[in-house]
């Protein structure tokens, strides 16, 4: 497989489009790639955006999707979410996808999710979050609470103790795993120790940092994203806590963001995922090297950008069973899809439109990667209401 460069990529989707207009369009298929390439998500969604594109090449590679090439059309949602609900609705109505593929924050999949409900096109959202949702016009790649959060503090209050310091930037993801997190904490008996939110582009830890220090947690637990987590593992630095001294659980940090917050500030302390790069599968080593020699040897791969490359393959998986592109044709043959994925086997729940997925629980090492320390069994029935849970009820 030859490399991708972004020049080749524009070229590749230039000379597919030129190529398809007039008497030939029939040959190929668009679907719509829209994630933040600028602002304050540009570090955690560009990879996705890589691993989609390296998705779609490897099934180019194979014959396309019922005979089509896939031409991808990319659009920047800018780390806002009006515009990534203007740039949905363009590439449904003008650009005619057949597809959505895209979003990282649940701000971003909020304001995306009304407009595919009413042009009924489907997304594809290939991040863990906060749960509370299961709309039929979007497909759920990433984990829900049951998946991650939920397991993680059981974790924590097991290893660390039950005093919990909550950290998170102010919008849906943060609020609503915390809100779980406290019920959760309350049924277990242990405490909140402080609960702060900072706007997405926050950079100044300083004075939350002295109230960690002064309410001695025994761990944090972090919802922040983007960047604004370089400048609170700084802080925390700065300050002499390491993860010996207070660990913190993060849930939005995969090896990607870790070389730019800087592994000497991560290591030892957790984070919560369904797949590393380090998971242990024959498929996954493959994911590894393909994806390294695509992008480059010093790429990592890491939890959303492996749900990426799912969702494309599970998308043309059931455009195959459905013998059509058609939105609702699609999202019936996705019901009970399973797909061997380099986490291990993934299946659509055909009743919430989640995957069922293995819980593993990760501790960064000293060259920037993470170990496993923990894992279920097997893959965990997704359980986006938290309907298992009598202490969850009431939460939304």
């Amino acid at each position: 497989m030859k490399k991708i460069t972004a020049a080749g990529t524009a070229l590749i989707m230039a000379g597919m489009i030129f190529t398809g207009c007039g008497n030939k369009e029939e040959k190929f298929v668009k679907i719509g790639l829209l994630h933040s390439l600028t602002g304050t998500m540009a570090i955690s969604e560009t990879p996705v955006r890589d691993s989609e594109l390296m998705a779609i090449k490897e099934i180019n590679e194979a014959g396309g999707v019922l005979g089509k090439q896939i031409v991808p059309v990319i659009e920047d949602g800018d780390s806002d979410p009006q515009t990534f609900a203007e740039k949905a609705r363009k590439l449904i109505t003008e650009d005619k996808v057949v597809s959505l593929f895209g979003c990282w924050t649940s701000a971003s999949r909020k304001a995306v999710k009304p407009v595919v409900e009413e042009l009924y096109s489907l997304l594809w959202y290939p991040v863990q979050y906060e749960g509370m949702e299961a709309s039929p016009n979007i497909m759920y790649m990433g984990a829900s609470p049951n998946q991650q959060v939920i397991p993680a503090v059981d974790y924590c209050a097991e290893m660390f103790g039950k005093k919990m310091y909550l950290i998170g930037n102010d919008y849906i993801f943060p609020r609503t795993a915390n809100k779980i997190i406290k019920a959760q904490l309350a049924q277990l008996k242990g405490e909140i120790a402080g609960e702060n939110y900072v706007p997405m582009d926050h950079k100044n830890f300083e004075t939350i940092v002295k109230d960690i220090i002064r309410e001695k947690p025994d761990v944090i637990l972090n919802t922040l994203n983007g960047e604004s987590n370089i400048s609170f593992f700084n802080e925390l630095t700065k300050n002499g806590i390491t993860s010996k001294k207070i660990p913190v659980m993060s849930f939005s940090i995969s090896e990607e963001e870790i070389s730019l917050i800087g592994k000497e500030n991560l290591a030892g302390h957790m984070v919560a995922w369904n797949y590393y790069e380090t998971t242990e599968t024959a498929k996954n080593a493959k994911f590894v090297s393909d994806y390294k020699s695509e992008y480059g040897s010093d790429r990592v791969t890491g939890d959303p950008i492996e749900a990426g490359y799912i969702a494309v393959y599970m998308w043309a998986q059931a455009c195959e069973k459905a013998g059509s592109f058609d939105i609702e044709e699609v999202r019936m043959a996705s019901k009970g899809l399973s797909f061997t994925a380099p986490e291990g086997t993934v299946t659509i729940d055909g009743g919430n439109q989640h995957l069922y997925k293995q819980v593993r629980i990760g501790k960064i090492n000293e060259t920037g990667l993470i170990d496993e320390i923990w894992a279920t069994p097997g893959a965990i029935k997704p359980d986006p209401y938290l309907s298992t849970y009598e202490w969850a009820r009431g939460i939304n």
